[in-house]
């Protein structure tokens, strides 16, 4: 419940319309995600199997009303009877048909633990299932990531496509000029025009993906998404990102709660071995009672009570025992194969994702120089153009090279943050 609020709290500062950073766009999308409701009703339900566990210590009350017709009853011998009548008493006997309607009622004194047990195990559950949808809704962070960057990657390509358009736009304007004077023939202007014209559908369609992601994003978080903020990577110190252990993943606290549940069940069972001791009383109104002799003579219904202890030891629990805890034993191994399994693949992601950000950094170490170069090489071709010395189509050539070596700064940024991202989730570090 405690996540639960401070994934609300965290959520309600995002304002539509207002900038949004990644951190902003998961807390919304958890508080959003319709499994957050699951918190309150599962701790609702294991406070409420615990309390009508607990009642087992109130005193146990049932009501029970019998009729009976018997074949034959208790009754006196024929010479007893005799003598009875001499002496003027008439011994009528039990009759057949009898009744009663009564109350009992049970006090368990000591339980062996068995309702402590019990309880303990609903508790457990509890946190399984509430650790299992934390687990979930962790998840949902590698898909608000995977949604994020995909909008700042449509936002780097429609300012790309946008200085393309300029870079064009310019040149289509000077080869207008050099065509009214004659120093430049109308297919060399058209060429430039129909590139330019052709990278402005390409800003359409583009145009068209980011509004259809932003939607989904939207979507997924429950706020109105239309401007992202592009997350700071690392410092260079922090650039080897070295492998660390997956304790603050979820997972860990899934496994660990399914262990204790497995723990609390094996309590269980040793409780089950343990004697019962209980206090009980009992009354009813019928006949007969439990002066059969008065009821032998006279027929009447009476008030009858009796009050006691209980000591009871169920020894079947013996039989199966033996199974039962190799069950328990087998629980637990396999909870252990899967932890072992989680963290290996965990870190096999975490190498893969460290080498990522290593090979997109170094990229980005050449990226800086490689459009410096072909921006120069670009002013330079339109220089030549203007003298005469190339034609549109070399022009053209230096320029798509010029944006490729953009794209490709813009692609590898995007794709070193998203790799630094996808580790920080990996490992969950950002905690």
């Amino acid at each position: 419940m405690r996540r639960f609020f401070v994934l609300a709290l965290l959520a309600s500062s995002v304002v539509a319309g207002q900038s949004q950073t990644l951190s902003d766009c998961q807390a919304a999308a958890e508080r959003n995600y319709p499994l957050i409701k699951q918190y309150a009703l599962i701790a609702r339900t294991t406070e409420l199997t615990v309390d009508n566990i607990a009642k087992g210590w109130l005193p146990q009350v049932s009501a029970q009303a019998q009729a009976t017709l018997q074949s034959d009853v208790t009754s006196w011998p024929d010479q007893l009877r005799s003598v009875y009548q001499q002496m003027g008493l008439d011994m009528k006997g039990l009759k057949k048909d009898q009744y009663r309607v009564g109350i009992d009622v049970q006090q368990m004194v000591y339980d062996g633990g068995a309702i402590s047990s019990q309880k303990a195990i609903a508790r457990e559950q509890g946190r399984v299932q509430e650790a299992q949808t934390e687990v979930t809704l962790y998840q949902v962070r590698q898909r608000v990531n995977d949604l994020y960057f995909g909008v700042l990657l449509l936002d780097e390509q429609l300012k790309l496509n946008e200085n393309l358009q300029s870079v064009l736009a310019a040149n289509e304007q000077k080869l207008a000029s050099m065509y009214k004077r004659g120093t430049a023939s109308e297919s060399d202007y058209s060429n430039v025009r129909a590139e330019r014209l052709s990278v402005a559908q390409q800003a359409a369609d583009l145009q068209s993906q980011q509004r259809s992601l932003q939607q989904v994003l939207s979507a997924f978080c429950g706020i109105e998404v239309k401007e992202l903020t592009k997350p700071e990577g690392p410092a260079e110190a922090d650039a080897a990102m070295a492998i660390a252990p997956a304790a603050l993943r979820p997972e860990m606290k899934a496994f660990d709660a399914q262990l204790r549940l497995t723990e609390a069940r094996d309590r269980a069972l040793d409780a089950q071995l343990k004697p019962r001791l209980s206090l009980f009383a009992t009354g009813f109104y019928g006949y007969p009672g439990y002066n059969m002799f008065e009821d032998m003579m006279n027929r009447k219904w009476s008030l009858n009570g009796m009050v006691g202890a209980r000591l009871s030891w169920n020894i079947g629990a013996l039989y199966t025992r033996k199974n039962d805890k190799a069950r328990l034993q087998t629980e637990r191994s396999l909870n252990d194969a899967r932890r072992e399994e989680f963290l290996f693949n965990n870190k096999l992601q975490q190498l893969q994702q460290s080498e990522d950000i290593q090979r997109y950094r170094t990229l980005m170490a050449t990226d800086a120089e490689i459009l410096k170069l072909r921006s120069a090489v670009r002013k330079a071709a339109e220089s030549k153009l203007a003298h005469g010395i190339i034609d549109v189509n070399d022009l053209l050539r230096e320029i798509n090279s010029e944006t490729v070596a953009r794209v490709q700064q813009s692609v590898h940024e995007i794709q070193w943050l998203k790799a630094v991202s996808d580790l920080e989730y990996t490992t969950n570090a950002n905690k």
